[in-house]
């Protein structure tokens, strides 16, 4: 019975011994060692993949789920696809987005200061986000979403060059631009107040320019910005990004030069290290726009006129120069210019070939009869020492046409008269047709020449001639010949009242000037009035006068 009784008890000691405790013996009887060996094996299978007890051994109830951990999970896949759609796909939605959304709106551009290599300009504005500027739905929504997240980006400084594809990607300038922060969610606007230095380009490539479009060849321009700005947001850095904005001026996107009114114009003389001279003083108003705030430097500049012939060069007139020029924004300009004529060169006074009139006489002509006349400002060296010499530089090769406006004075010659006149009669033994044959006039020659009252100078008459027709009683009797210069002297007249204008005094002595007569019968009906009428007889003149002036510059 006893060995029949053990059996059973052998056979369930491996149960015992899976929940074994601190009571269970740590060396097993000898007998039974080799059916120990196989029972802890087993055991050892199934503790692995049973769950553990506790020491004082109880069943233990299961765990709960690890929900943090499985959102971790969650955001971190959502974050390497986020990561995969902004590292191939958004930038370059993004960029649509940027580029398309934001605007940019100038409150003012004011010119700190000119230095020896460019400008030191301050630029004040608003930039605004719009996601409503953006076409397409999909860079719109996506754009948005990014810049949501972002909140705000702040640039480094960054350099930005702006160059001219259509003219050989000639460098225009350069501007550099010091850290900002901006709100891009849709709808912020960020207001920017930055000092940026600013520095012409290439020199030959600006006057090309400047050339075609004065010559009226500037039909469209491509002007091309790029640059690249390092950028981050929060603590996050997002690396340099190559910017590249492009756009285009086409017909009445291209700034015209403004409208101009001269308000002053005024000739004096003045006294120069080589004696007497001419100034001319001018007051331009200029309309302005753009909001634009800056003070222009002296500069210097040479007048030009034409010659006899369009491709003639130029012939050099004055010299003219400015003062400082405060430009406000939005403000209409007013530029005081002074010109000096030292002497008038005699390619100016010359008659041109084929012709009686000078390119002097042709200005002058155009002008006095109400019509514009052209002159051209080149730009030269500069009085002052304080402007830079790129400034110089640029203009110097630059050469702008401006009108002169014409003004009408109406008839210059008030009055002309002939005072203590003789009548001589013919000599009746002269051969018809014959200088003899007609009558001659002796007198004394009276003409009240008004002078624009932009003349405030010295100016006398020399010499007069005149063509003049001699009327009676309304008739044409003849052509009184004065065709060659007579010797006069001049006396300048001030005005007596504010409506009137100054007037010069002209006379002249003339002897024997010959009368042409026209008509017979009305020069028998003069002479019956003279030998038996008793009285005088009263003749018309009507003259186109001619005077010969002497000024500070010469005849």
């Amino acid at each position: 019975m006893a060995s029949t009784d053990a059996q059973p008890l052998t056979q369930r000691d491996p149960e015992p011994d899976v929940e074994a405790s601190e009571r269970t013996p740590l060396i097993s009887r000898s007998s039974n060692g080799q059916r120990d060996a196989e029972t802890g094996e087993a055991q050892g299978n199934r503790s692995a993949q049973s769950p553990p007890r506790s020491l004082s051994g109880g069943d233990e109830k299961p765990t709960k789920r690890r929900w943090p951990s499985l959102l971790a999970l969650l955001l971190l896949c959502i974050l390497a696809i986020a990561i995969i759609v902004f590292a191939f796909i958004a930038p370059s939605v993004v960029e649509q987005y940027a580029q398309q959304a934001i605007t940019f709106e100038p409150e003012s551009l004011s010119i700190d200061s000119f230095t020896s290599s460019g400008v030191r300009a301050r630029i004040q504005g608003d930039l605004i986000m719009d996601a409503s500027r953006v076409n397409k739905k999909f860079v719109r929504d996506l754009g948005r979403f990014g810049t949501w997240i972002a909140c705000e980006v702040e640039s480094g400084k960054s350099f930005v060059e702006v160059s001219l594809p259509e003219y050989g990607n000639v460098l225009l300038g350069t501007a550099q631009v010091p850290p900002i922060k901006v709100g891009i969610r849709n709808g912020d606007i960020t207001h920017v107040d930055f000092v940026s230095d600013l520095h012409p380009g290439d020199v030959d490539g600006i006057r090309r320019i400047a050339h075609d479009y004065l010559d009226g060849r500037l039909g469209q321009l491509r002007v091309l910005g790029e640059a690249d700005v390092p950028l981050k947001s929060g603590l996050f850095s997002l690396g340099k990004q190559s910017i590249r904005q492009e756009m285009l001026f086409a017909n009445n996107d291209v700034p015209k030069l403004p409208s101009y009114k001269i308000k002053k114009l005024n000739f004096r003389e003045e006294a120069l290290p080589s004696g007497r001279g001419m100034a001319a003083d001018v007051a331009i108003v200029v309309k302005n726009d753009y909001p634009v705030d800056f003070t222009i430097p002296p500069l210097g500049f040479a007048i030009k006129v034409d010659g006899c012939n369009k491709k003639d060069p130029y012939i050099m007139l004055a010299d003219a120069l400015t003062h400082d020029l405060y430009i406000h924004p939005k403000q209409d300009v007013e530029l005081n210019v002074t010109g000096n004529v030292r002497q008038l060169p005699d390619t100016l006074t010359e008659a041109c070939p084929g012709s009686h009139e000078s390119p002097l006489d042709a200005i002058l002509g155009k002008y006095l009869h109400g019509k514009d006349a052209k002159l051209y400002v080149q730009g030269s060296d500069s009085p002052s020492l304080d402007t830079p010499q790129w400034i110089t530089d640029i203009i110097s090769s630059i050469t702008v046409p401006v009108a002169l406006p014409g003004r009408t004075f109406g008839s210059l010659i008030k009055n002309f008269t002939l005072a203590d006149t003789h009548f001589s009669l013919p000599d009746p033994f002269a051969s018809p047709n014959t200088p003899a044959s007609n009558p001659r006039i002796s007198a004394k020659v009276q003409a009240i020449v008004a002078l624009p009252e932009e003349m405030n100078f010295n100016i006398s008459v020399s010499r007069v001639r005149a063509d003049a027709d001699v009327y009676y009683k309304g008739k044409k009797l003849g052509k009184l010949d004065l065709s060659q210069w007579q010797k006069a002297s001049s006396d300048r007249i001030e005005p007596i009242s504010r409506d009137d204008g100054p007037t010069l005094m002209v006379e002249s002595l003339v002897r024997n000037a010959p009368l042409n007569i026209t008509d017979e019968d009305l020069f028998t009906d003069v002479l019956q009035a003279m030998l038996f009428g008793g009285r005088g007889v009263m003749l018309h003149v009507k003259a186109e006068v001619d005077v010969e002036t002497e000024t500070a510059l010469g005849a």
